[in-house]
């Protein structure tokens, strides 16, 4: 190699060395329906040791307007850019906290990504019931999931030590979430996407799942796991968070 030719590559692996430092530091995570944010432990402390700063949002599961507000307040936090990650009804969170302009990309973990005009109870609605989901009608306007299926329904892949205490910690969501009709600002339709689909699901479709992502051009990746894929494979789900992280030049 002539020395011109090796000062070159001198320059241009130095380029590359700088693009792969200058990535996304800041992670939001956003827990969905019938869980809360402790759910998110082990990916935190996974991505806390990759040098990431992690927050996770504990919202209320109130309604999407406080559920978004709840998001944005911790968004608000952040020092630069984000990478936003929401599981199950936290992916409709980010759908629209999402357009936020710190957030530079968004990963749905077992998560909805509805799109403009859609409710998520219309998308459930478009696919057959599952006899294993334990959602239950709504009780003075908010839904729990039932006992008797929370373990085989929502985190089958966990100890039934570990069900038992999601199940009786659990935060109920407002049934006004299933009515709540998404409007045209659709953040994944201006941020790149990463779609992690569980395929034991029996809280979200399975098909459901893969529509989304697939829509949404997003980078789908299949893990084969319960609804809760973020705890019991959790070093698969950070690996996809920095994948996305890594892929977005900081600016």
């Amino acid at each position: 190699m002539t020395k011109t030719k090796l000062l070159f590559a001198t320059i241009f692996l130095g380029m590359v060395s700088i693009t792969a430092v200058a990535q996304v530091k800041n992670i939001v995570l956003v827990h969905g329906a019938f869980a809360d944010g402790s759910g998110w432990n082990k990916v935190y402390s996974i991505l806390k040791d990759r040098g990431y700063n992690v927050s996770v949002v504990g919202n209320p599961n109130t309604g999407m307007e406080d559920d978004v507000a709840a998001t944005q307040r911790v968004l608000d936090r952040q020092d630069g850019p984000v990478i936003l990650v929401g599981h199950s009804y936290g992916g409709a969170i980010i759908t629209v906290a999402g357009n936020s302009a710190k957030v530079k990309g968004l990963v749905y973990v077992a998560a909805f990504a509805p799109d403009e005009g859609e409710t998520l109870g219309k998308l459930f609605g478009d696919y057959p019931a599952d006899p294993i989901n334990g959602i239950l009608p709504a009780v003075n306007g908010f839904a729990w999931y039932d006992h008797a299926k929370y373990h085989s329904g929502f985190c089958a892949d966990l100890s039934k030590e570990e069900s038992e205490f999601m199940y009786d910690s659990q935060v109920p969501v407002a049934s006004s979430a299933f009515t709540y009709v998404f409007d045209k600002n659709i953040a994944w339709k201006t941020k790149p996407s990463w779609h992690i689909i569980s395929t034991e699901d029996h809280s979200i479709p399975v098909a459901l799942e893969r529509f989304m992502g697939k829509r949404a051009g997003g980078t789908i990746t299949e893990i084969k796991a319960s609804h809760v894929v973020f705890i019991s494979h959790a070093r698969e789900v950070a690996d996809v968070i920095d994948t996305a992280a890594k892929s977005i030049s900081e600016k």
